[in-house]
């Protein structure tokens, strides 16, 4: 299984060796998942990045008791109830071509090094008219809840969300 995932992990540095080289990891809003797997979506003008949601931690109390509750740094606070915009990766909920109730990840779906996404590294969203289906790098804005309080494991929500 070392080997395995040694080969993996191999594999995954080359390719990104290899994008690097040619100039595909330059960061824009036209990126396809496998163009960026070491970072997470890039920060739309205006917008809110990633790594300032990635800040927040998990209670370690809370996490004896079998619960996921946030603490979230100041910095994350001061978004409360505000109109956010970020880039993501869409994760659907149901089927359908269309979704209005989905995920946004913060780094691509067939990522090999984020499989399971910390709850700092996603966002519930939903949005008043259904989004097109893709796995490309979207834009969503809209009021940012930082939710968790219940330990369910959902740290942030986007209502009243549109696509950008």
């Amino acid at each position: 299984m070392r080997l395995f995932t040694f080969a993996i992990a191999a594999a995954a540095a080359l390719l990104v060796g290899q994008l690097a080289g040619s100039g595909a990891m330059a960061q824009s809003t036209t990126l396809k998942p496998s163009e960026s797997i070491w970072k997470p979506a890039p920060t739309p003008p205006g917008g809110v990045a990633w790594q300032v949601l990635e800040s927040a931690q998990e209670d370690k109390t809370a996490a004896k008791a079998g619960a996921l509750k946030p603490l979230y740094p100041a910095a994350v606070k001061a978004l409360a109830g505000k109109r956010v915009k970020i880039n993501g990766y869409m994760l659907p909920l149901g089927k359908g071509a269309s979704q209005s109730h989905f995920v946004l990840l913060a780094y691509p779906p067939d990522c090999p090094f984020h499989l399971n996404p910390g709850p700092q590294q996603f966002i519930e969203v939903k949005v008043s008219s259904a989004v097109p289906m893709n796995y490309d790098v979207r834009t969503i804005e809209g009021t940012l809840e930082l939710a968790g309080s219940d330990g369910a494991g959902v740290f942030y929500k986007i209502s009243d969300g549109k696509e950008m």
